[in-house]
Formats: C-alpha cells, sequence, structure tokens
C-alpha cells in the first residue's frame, strides 16, 4: 500500500546467533553441530493489528503464519525450525520506528517483513540498513523509499541495500489509473484529493502527472488529514467544478465517509483510489460504492493459478481474518526471506554463518522463484520485477476485476 501500516516480519536464530533453544526435544544450539540437531528461526511480523487498518494487517500476519508453518510441514530448510512473533505499529511512523530499534536490538533476528505503510518504513529503513538486517514489503509503494528522492527528475539511486519489497510502486500504480480514466472510463475531469501522508500524496502525485500529460484537467485540489471523517466542505467544492470523477490520494478508513458524503451530497461520479482503498472494509463503510474504483498491485490473486494453492490453504487454516490485498504479497515476502536462509544455510555447511545478516541480505537480492504471486524477484533498487496491476469496480457490494495489465509507460 504505499503507506499502509507495517509488517515486520523478524527472522530469530536461536543458537548462531546465541538464542537458547526452543526446548523442544531434539533442538539444540546451532553451533552444536550434531546430526539431528536444529536451529529456530523467527520471522516476526509488525503491521497494524489493532486500529482502522487492522483489516489489512491482519491478512499481512496470517499470511506469513501460513508460510511460517508450511516451510515447516515441507522441511524447507534442514535443520532449520520457522516461528513468528507478530508486532503491532497501528499504521503509525512511530510505533514502526520503536518496533525497528527493538527488532534489530535483538541479535538473533535476521530479517523482517514489512512494514504495510511507506511512511512507516520511513522511519524504519536507516535503522535496518545499519543493522545489515534485510527488509522485505509487502505493500510499501512509496518510490523513494528504493529509487530514492530524485527518481522523479530520472536520478534514480538505491538508498538503502537492505530494502526490498514485493509490490509494484506509485511510479507504476498511479499512471496506470490515469490511464484506465481517460481511455476506458472516458473521465477527462478530475477532482483530486490526497491525505498528506507519503502513500498518498505520493500516489496523487503521480496520477495527476500522467493524467495532465493525456489531456485531462484536474478541476480541483485538496487536501485531507487521514483522522478527518467530516467532508461537507469537500463535498461543496467538488459538486461545483464540473468533476466527472474523484481521485483520493489515501486509505479506505477516511475513503469510505469521504465516498460515502459525496453521493449522500448529489455527487453521483466515481471515487478512484490506489490499493490503500482496495479493502471489503471501503465497502463496508460506503454502502453507495456501487461504481468506485481502485487500483491493485499484481493481477489479481483468486484468478492466478500460482495462487489456488494458497487460498485453499488459508481457508483450511480457519483463520478468522480475510488474507485482504496483501495476503499474496505477505506469502511471497516471507517465502523471500526463508528461500535466503536457505541459501546462506547451504553455502555454510547447513548451520547459519556468523554473518548470517548480511549473507541473507544478498541471498534475498539473488533469490527467484514461482510465488503465490508470480515470479518473484528483485532488481537492482530492490523492487519486485512483477510491473502488473488491476483496476477494481465495486459492483453488488464486492471488488470486481474490471481490468488487468501492465503500465505502458
Amino acid at each position: 500500500m504505499r503507506n499502509r501500516s507495517l509488517l515486520v516480519v523478524s527472522i530469530a536464530v536461536v543458537g548462531a546467533l546465541s538464542l537458547s533453544a526452543c526446548g523442544s526435544r531434539g533442538e539444540k544450539k546451532a553451533e552444536d553441530g550434531a546430526a539431528g540437531t536444529s536451529t529456530t528461526v523467527t520471522i516476526g511480523v509488525d503491521a497494524p493489528l489493532t486500529g482502522d487498518l487492522s483489516a489489512l494487517g491482519l491478512g499481512i500476519k496470517n499470511s506469513v503464519d501460513l508460510a511460517v508453518k508450511q516451510a515447516n510441514a515441507k522441511n524447507e530448510v534442514p535443520g532449520v525450525k520457522f516461528e513468528i512473533k507478530a508486532l503491532d505499529d497501528t499504521g503509525k511512523p512511530g510505533p514502526g520506528q520503536q518496533n525497528a530499534t527493538n527488532l534489530v536490538a535483538d541479535k538473533s533476528i535476521i530479517g523482517v517483513v514489512g512494514p504495510l505503510n511507506s511512511s512507516v518504513a520511513q522511519s524504519m529503513q536507516q535503522i535496518f540498513n545499519d543493522a545489515n538486517l534485510a527488509l522485505i514489503s509487502p505493500a510499501n509503494t512509496g518510490v523513494a523509499l528504493s529509487q530514492g528522492e530524485g527518481w522523479a527528475a530520472g536520478k534514480k539511486a538505491r538508498p538503502f541495500k537492505s530494502y526490498f519489497r514485493t509490490s509494484t510502486t506509485d511510479a507504476v500504480q498511479g499512471p496506470f489509473a490515469a490511464q484506465y480514466l481517460v481511455n476506458e472510463a472516458k473521465k477527462k475531469k478530475v477532482f483530486l484529493i490526497d491525505d498528506q501522508k507519503t502513500y498518498g500524496a505520493g500516489l496523487a502525485g503521480t496520477f495527476k502527472g500522467e493524467f495532465t500529460k493525456l489531456g485531462g484537467t484536474v478541476v480541483g485540489e485538496e487536501h485531507v488529514n487521514p483522522d478527518d471523517r467530516d467532508f461537507n466542505a469537500i463535498v461543496t467544492k467538488v459538486k461545483s467544478s464540473g468533476a466527472e470523477a474523484i481521485y483520493y490520494g489515501g486509505e479506505y478508513p477516511a475513503a469510505g465517509p469521504l465516498s460515502l458524503q459525496l453521493k449522500e451530497g448529489g455527487v453521483n461520479i466515481p471515487l478512484m483510489g490506489g490499493d490503500g482503498i482496495q479493502s471489503g472494509d471501503f465497502i463496508k463503510l460506503n454502502p453507495k460504492s456501487q461504481g468506485d474504483l481502485a487500483t491493485a498491485v499484481g493481477l489479481p490473486v483468486e484468478q492466478l493459478p500460482s495462487a489456488a494453492k494458497f487460498i485453499a490453504d488459508y481457508k483450511a487454516a480457519a483463520y478468522k481474518d480475510a488474507y485482504e490485498t496483501y495476503g499474496g504479497y505477505s506469502y511471497d515476502s516471507a517465502w523471500a526471506l526463508i528461500q535466503g536462509v536457505k541459501a546462506v544455510v547451504a553455502a555454510n555447511n547447513g548451520k547459519l554463518p556468523a554473518d548470517a545478516r548480511a549473507k541473507v541480505v544478498a541471498a534475498v537480492q539473488a533469490t527467484s522463484f514461482e510465488g503465490v504471486t508470480g515470479k518473484v524477484s528483485f532488481d537492482e533498487y530492490g523492487d519486485t520485477t512483477n510491473k502488473q496491476l488491476t483496476v477494481y469496480a465495486v459492483k453488488d457490494a464486492k471488488w470486481a476485476v474490471e481490468k488487468s495489465g501492465t503500465f505502458s509507460g
């Protein structure tokens, strides 16, 4: 999500990194090296497990949990047992930074999955990079996180070698939405609104650039706070603007009420946003959301042959919460770390080396496998090589696929 909450999956090594064994029979410290010994590696999850964005965060946590359970069942890394530890960042940078500091301080941690929100990632990246700790986000879309602040001017430079993501960026998502509105929906006048957060403002900015390039007109712009729920003033402005659609850069807790108040105020035009609004909770918050639109990274998980087993296994595991938008990407993020550990262990005679953190970063950079969401690999910036996206529309109180494809630009 570009700014979505934080999912931190930490890999804690017992033994080689001086943690005690978990106490189960047959498990000993890694340095013992004897046949039958095992090392425990913990994948921690830091996500918004409470608060407005918890629907997404719980889906992330559960999907990582599923990856860990399946890795253990398959004995994916001989001699290594995986566990998870879930942390709650409530979708805010402050708690996320505290969690990052705590994870780094624990020398058993050798890898992290998360966060959800781009703004949270900004507060964590330097901490993890200084510790050579791999960070893989299933949801961040803020471009500067991987390509540096000068990316829009063509001056791309990777700020942190330890940072990766399995979701594509707003440099792709915003323009893809603009192309759909102009070429498919035939909307040439848009009112632009964002929540001033890293994700929302960045997404709105890339949308605007492509929309105007295609001949569209931005008839008005407004900024809101993520906690705002009263949008009467904006409804009045949009109504008099002549807009044919609204584009919202932000997340569903505010987008749902905004869209509802617009329609109740007589503004019967679609609201479109990014993956930050593509949640079932957007529809719950807005019973008049019929026709609203959202883009999401990747192709629809439900339509991917590679995801069929994940969906069936998730259902069989009887998790109380849905896997939501980032479930498949969370599973793949965790699996990339698991594969990184596997490569490092295999290269070190079946044991984790003393410099496991740095070696896992290098192993993740080189990893490549067929995952739930398709091919999982990373380019020179740590970004996913999968640039496909999907446009969804609300139909009969559900998100339905309108168009899938690859951004051309």
